[in-house]
């Protein structure tokens, strides 16, 4: 697989030294459709086609048969290069969301206008879910920083019906005061499009909204998760978000216009093109991206 050259470069340096204590080079390149969003994205934070939460059964994609990456919780490590830290992790939609179309349909304020509380969110062709995948990628990650000695937060664990709505999403970040936001999601696009992409905030002032003091910070944190992920993965860059650079930066999204901390959105891959089902579906897959994700944000904090 032929790898851009921005990505290829961080992933040489990356590999060259595990401890990465020290910040990367810059050498992705800044994504060119700022404020457009992907493709399959016109409006909201993720919109994307409603598809209710049917879990697969028997040997469908998404039925995990490898480990389910749902432990019983847990507490961080009393010590670790990551303690005292404080990371939120937002999974993504919630599976009882196309319960409740009326309430997440609903209008709320992100600052420079108003959009959707939140989506249902994707779906594999087969009705393995964006909700479903995301929380199952959240209780992996968030073991794996526990283990570094992180605090990891959720904006939600399934455990309302539905939402948080997209404002809210932000307010959890800033309440919690996190060195780190991570917004987990998949998306659904053509058939041929694959691959992943982390979405930053553009420079946004309107309203509620000011991105001025973590743009800077988040880009940081977005260009060392897409190394680390690359690394982790070996999944590409997207083919048709970004240009190559695995990085598109966005003015349009609530919960990042709404952040007073670093925050960064990452689309794991295309739910609808096969190649990307296959992965997206895989237990094992998934603790890869988990780790991933894990290593860029332990870089970022770390410095």
């Amino acid at each position: 697989m032929l790898v851009p050259g921005a990505l290829a470069g961080y992933l040489l340096m990356d590999t060259a030294s595990d401890s990465d204590d020290g910040k990367p080079a810059r050498t992705l390149p800044s994504a060119s459709r700022s404020e457009q969003g992907s493709p399959s994205k016109p409006s909201g934070d993720a919109t994307k086609s409603p598809k209710p939460d049917k879990p697969s059964k028997s040997s469908k994609p998404g039925a995990d048969p490898e480990p389910s990456g749902r432990p019983a919780g847990g507490r961080p490590a009393a010590s670790g290069p990551l303690k005292g830290k404080v990371v939120v992790v937002d999974p993504g939609h919630n599976p009882g969301n196309f319960k409740h179309t009326a309430e997440i349909n609903r209008q709320v304020n992100i600052g420079t206008n108003s959009k959707e509380c939140d989506t249902t969110g994707t779906s594999t062709n087969r009705g393995y879910t964006e909700a479903r995948f995301t929380l199952d990628l959240a209780h992996r990650l968030r073991d794996l920083l526990h283990r570094q000695g992180a605090t990891v937060r959720f904006t939600h664990d399934a455990d309302r019906a539905f939402g948080p709505c997209v404002d809210e999403r932000a307010r959890i970040g800033n309440e919690a005061r996190a060195d780190a936001v991570v917004s987990l999601h998949a998306d659904g696009s053509a058939v041929g499009n694959r691959g992943f992409h982390v979405i930053l905030p553009a420079k946004v002032r309107g309203g509620a909204a000011d991105t001025t003091a973590i743009v800077g910070p988040s880009r940081d944190l977005g260009e060392r998760i897409a190394g680390k992920f690359l690394n982790a993965t070996k999944s590409a860059p997207s083919n048709y978000v970004g240009d190559g650079t695995g990085l598109d930066v966005r003015g349009d999204l609530g919960g990042l216009n709404l952040s007073k901390v670093p925050k960064v959105f990452i689309e794991c891959g295309n739910m609808r093109d096969p190649k990307d089902e296959a992965l997206l579906t895989s237990g094992v897959w998934r603790q890869k991206a988990a780790q991933g994700l894990s290593d860029g944000i332990e870089s970022f904090l770390r410095g």
